[in-house]
């Protein structure tokens, strides 16, 4: 019976379930790993690459399901013996040494936990109570060994992924030595490969660099405070995202499609084929609205006035100049310098996101939205007021820097009158002025002065397509009279970017229009060119001022006076309409020990041509020792200069647009310097 029993189990289990169990033995399960692709690049208006790849080598590492801990550390300590690896990142963070330390210690790490407590924790809890027992003596032991904290450092990289998804191990620093002698032990090294990743140059070298940002390194992988957010789209613990300006403000765009493999393993977890099932893709190229060429010559300009200014003054330290289309927005310059304080020989640093991040009190400059203000409250054309020493009680006496008069509108603008904007904002307050009387402001007209101003950008963001931009700073008054300082640009602050906004505003007749650094999206192809376009960045109209037309053409009739007849004259060789400006502010920079000193920030907005105008600009030279210094003047002139020299030379077709030459000699360069 007992033989008879046995037969007909064998026979079920042939028979009946054979098919079943013959399926589960033959079960296979696919897995896939990710290799990395460039990211998409980035070129100016005219084409010219700014930002590309270039080929690197890296040293990578891939876990399959059936490598254990002590296979890592062997591999980990092979390969400390070929490369030298960065260790400072274990330096302060004990967490990473007590993984690898229970990994490299299992005898002494079981003895970290009694009998009991292995038979009644689940293996989940008895890990996290053995790293919280590793002994700190280990860990200063770790540290002071370098060879073991390389090991360290190694098995880390490969233990920083999933199954499968090659680890970097390194590939910044990565020297063509250590390249071939790990190539030529892989057999020795499991999982270890050397594979080609990508690295970012930069043609024009260190023109725009800080507004293209930077990526993270393989080592450094995605951005820890948005991990969230990667993780939701895909994104492996290794990948290179951007850190910083345009490389992390289109993430989503310039992040490349990766290579993908499968990998096909038997039920025991054993590889038994892999196949590519996705060549990849770089990430999206971007079409920027920046001239490379201008840039060049304004960031040479602003350099050699603030040069000129430093030698009078080593508080003057930072300059900046804004050139954008006052009817698109896009932004055809932007440059800013910073001379390095802690440098002796007076480093020249690339400040150019100082143009949009940093704020100051702009003077005289914003007197024209002052006036249109003015028209918007009410005011008449024409209307003119006598330009006089004014008195209020407890307040210090308010002027113009000289008597000026009876001024205009016009006239007002051309030379620059103070009292005439005193008046104007007092209109706006509904207050009369009284010989020694009291200045009764109140909040609501500190509001309403404002609103007028935000019509135009003034102490609100402008909207570019750039993280970290500043709205200005909003200042709180602390007595009535700080509504005059702000008609005169002397009580809050504005970025130069605010500043090119606010005159694009006037010039374009009324259209607050969105600044815009990136004009296009395109699908990467091989060729040079651009790809199809996949998003357009569309010229965008914020909001239309409350002005009438009649209104908006007094102003630029009254800056087309200031360059002919008035505070800017005999400065422009081209038909520019602007305003000067002079702040009389207190230094606040890094030297502390000026900090509370009077100083000038000297400005300048204006466009050109006059008529139908092509471009808007504004300059701001924060901290000059005097306000009779000329170098925001300087500056306005020659960039207009270089515009219009550069406009000709594209007309008369000289091939500034052929960028093969540059990227060749930079690439020649690279490679030289490489060898």
């Amino acid at each position: 019976m007992l033989f008879v029993t046995l037969i007909v189990r064998l026979g079920v289990v042939q028979i009946v379930q054979g098919e079943e169990f013959s399926k589960e033995v033959s079960k296979t399960e696919s897995d896939y790993a990710s290799f990395p692709a460039p990211r998409g690049k980035m070129v100016d208006r005219y084409g010219r690459v700014l930002v590309d790849n270039k080929d690197v080598p890296a040293i990578t590492y891939t876990v399959d399901k059936t490598t254990k801990a002590s296979e890592k550390i062997d591999t980990a300590q092979k390969l400390a013996n070929l490369i030298k690896v960065p260790t400072d990142f274990l330096l302060e963070k004990d967490r990473d040494l007590q993984d690898y330390w229970l990994a490299a210690n299992p005898e002494e790490a079981k003895e970290l936990l009694s009998e009991k407590e292995i038979e009644d924790l689940k293996p989940a809890d008895t890990y996290k109570l053995q790293i919280k027992r590793v002994p700190k003596k280990e860990l200063t032991k770790i540290r002071n060994d370098e060879y073991e904290l390389e090991v360290a450092a190694i098995y880390t990289r490969f233990s920083s992924g999933y199954s499968y998804e090659p680890q970097i191990v390194k590939s910044t620093e990565l020297t063509d030595k250590e390249v071939s002698i790990v190539a030529e032990n892989l057999e020795s090294l499991p999982g270890i490969d050397v594979i080609t990743d990508w690295d970012r140059v930069y043609p024009y070298e260190a023109t725009l660099r800080p507004l293209f940002g930077s990526v993270t390194t393989p080592e450094q992988g995605i951005l820890q405070e948005r991990s969230e957010y990667y993780t939701s789209r895909g994104y492996a613990r290794n990948d290179r995202v951007g850190k910083s300006y345009l490389e992390y403000q289109y993430e989503d765009y310039l992040n490349p499609r990766k290579a993908r493999v499968e990998y096909i393993s038997d039920n025991s977890g054993n590889i038994i084929s892999e196949k590519v099932i996705d060549e990849g893709e770089r990430g999206h190229d971007l079409k920027l609205s920046f001239d490379v060429e201008l840039q060049k010559r304004v960031d040479e300009i602003v350099e050699g006035e603030l040069r000129s200014a430093r030698s009078r003054s080593t508080l003057s330290d930072r300059a900046f100049a804004v050139m954008m289309d006052p009817n698109e927005g896009d932004v055809l310059a932007m440059a800013g310098k910073q001379i390095n304080y802690d440098d002796p020989s007076g480093e020249m640093l690339d400040f150019s996101y100082g143009a949009f991040a940093t704020q100051y009190e702009m003077g005289s400059s914003v007197k024209g939205a002052t006036v249109l203000a003015g028209y918007q409250n009410g005011m008449p054309h024409g209307q003119g007021y006598y330009d006089r020493k004014l008195n209020f009680k407890d307040t210090p006496e308010k002027g113009s820097y000289k008597n000026l008069g009876y001024v205009s509108d016009y006239t007002a603008l051309q030379k620059s009158s103070n009292v005439y904007m005193f008046f104007v904002a007092m209109r706006i307050a509904d207050f009369n002025y009284v010989e020694n009387g009291p200045i009764n402001i109140s909040d609501d007209d500190f509001r309403r002065l404002r609103n007028y101003y935000s019509q135009f950008g003034l102490g609100v963001k402008t909207g570019i397509d750039l993280p970290q931009e500043s709205a200005g700073l909003i200042n709180d008054p602390d007595q009535g009279g700080k509504i005059l300082d702000i008609a005169i640009g002397q009580f809050d602050t504005y970025t130069t970017l605010q500043l090119a906004q606010y005159v694009s505003t006037i010039a374009n007749g009324g259209y607050r229009v969105e600044p815009r650094v990136v004009t296009s999206v395109h699908a990467p192809v091989e060729e040079s060119s651009l790809g199809p376009v996949v998003k357009e960045h569309t010229s965008k109209v914020l909001n239309r001022v409350n002005n009438t037309p009649e209104d908006i053409e007094r102003v630029q009739h009254g800056f087309k006076l200031v360059t002919s007849s008035g505070t800017a004259k005999n400065i422009f060789n081209h038909d520019v309409s602007g305003k000067t400006g002079t702040a009389q502010a207190l230094y606040y920079g890094p030297n502390k020990n000026q900090w509370g000193r009077e100083v000038n920030n000297l400005t300048f907005v204006g466009y050109y041509p006059s008529t139908n105008p092509e471009i808007a600009f504004s300059v701001a030279v924060p901290w000059a020792i005097n306000d009779q210094e000329p170098y925001a003047k300087n500056i306005a002139s020659k960039i207009v200069d270089a515009y219009v020299d550069l406009q000709n030379q594209y007309k008369n077709g000289t091939d500034l647009k052929a960028t093969t030459t540059d990227q060749e000699s930079t690439e020649e360069k690279s490679e030289a310097e490489e060898q």
